[in-house]
Formats: structure tokens, sequence, C-alpha cells
């Protein structure tokens, strides 16, 4: 195993376990394995491959039933944010989640304010930020916790707030031809595919 075969395995761990991110993940396990902090990380995909690896080794009997509450709340709330063209990213939408995992649904929207207005009529509690989008730009991100019934747990959602202009080339797949992100229909085709 080389050196980024190691910190992806380290870093695998603590995505699983403790839901972090891939970048804080990656850097925890340098410190872990005491690398120095400049030593060349592995890229996600290989960090995607191990945290694949060690769900089924340690968690085959709960990660598909977590992944599978998670997901039908994810649909909920592309359902009650149609208006505003969902899309599933992260996680959730790839089939690596766990509970521990947040909800990330990227909005594109006419006006970017009306997704935050729509959570405001609903009266629900958001804290806004932002974050790199899937071009590398700068996009706001409104945060919402949820009860997750089927988990007995809070969940965190995050809506990443797009231009209607964005969804065009948010829908081309990745290097490996592998799509990023699904819609309504393509969440649902998930789910019948996973209970058949």
């Amino acid at each position: 195993m080389n050196t980024s075969e190691e910190i992806a395995a380290c870093a695998a761990r603590w995505v699983v376990e403790e839901g972090l991110a891939y970048g804080p993940a990656k850097q925890r396990a340098l410190k872990a394995l005491g690398l120095p902090a400049r030593s060349p990380l592995p890229d996600n995909e290989l960090l995607e491959r191990e945290v694949r690896e060690y769900l089924a080794l340690f968690c085959g009997a709960t990660q598909p039933a977590e992944l599978h509450a998670l997901r039908r709340l994810a649909l909920d709330w592309m359902a009650r944010l149609v208006h505003f063209r969902p899309h599933l990213t992260g996680a959730v939408w790839q089939g690596t989640a766990t509970k521990l995992s947040d909800i990330y649904l990227q909005l594109f929207c006419d006006d970017p304010k009306s997704a935050e207005i729509a959570l405001i009529d609903r009266h629900l509690d958001y804290d806004v930020g932002s974050t790199r989008g899937f071009r590398g730009e700068v996009v706001d991100v409104l945060s919402l916790s949820l009860p997750c019934a089927d988990l007995g747990l809070t969940v965190g959602l995050h809506l990443l707030i797009y231009d209607l202009d964005d969804l065009r080339g948010a829908l081309k797949p990745d290097g490996q031809g592998r799509i990023q992100r699904g819609d309504l229909k393509a969440v649902q085709r998930l789910m019948l595919e996973n209970e058949a």
C-alpha cells in the first residue's frame, strides 16, 4: 500500500464513522499517520473507493437502510422545492451516505433570492453560508436541521443556490463517466433500483 492509499484508507474511517467531509478527513489522516503536512493527498476518487470498501466491510448490515432513509427525506424536500429544479448530490446521491451524512440539494433558480424567500414563507429556520460550487465558483448555501423519523435523528439539509443557466452544464458526466447529481425522477429511479 502506497502513502496515498494509506491516507485514503485512514481518512475513509473518519468519513464513515464521524461524517467528516473528504478534505478534513484527509488532513486528519495525515496527522494520525504522522506524515508531513505537505504530503501529497489522495484524490477524491481514491478516497471514495476506500469509503465504499469500508462501508462494505463494516457497515453492510446498517448502511443500506440509512441511505434509504436519507434518500426518502431528500425526495420529500425535492418535491417541496420542485419549483427550484432541485438536484441531489454528494454522498446521498453517490450511495456512500450513512446516518451521519448531510443531504445536499443543488437548486437552479430564476432568482437566487427566491429559494430563501420560500423558506421564510414557510417559517423555517436556516443559516446562510457559502461554499465552492461544482465549477469552483462561490455559491450561497442555505442550511437547515431536519428531523428524520426513519433514523430517529436530526439531519443537515444544505441547499446550494445556482442560477438557472448553470443547469445546462450540471448534468454532464465527469471524467469517469459518472453523473454527479440527479433530479427528482433520477432519485426515484435509484430508490426503485435499490428496492428491486
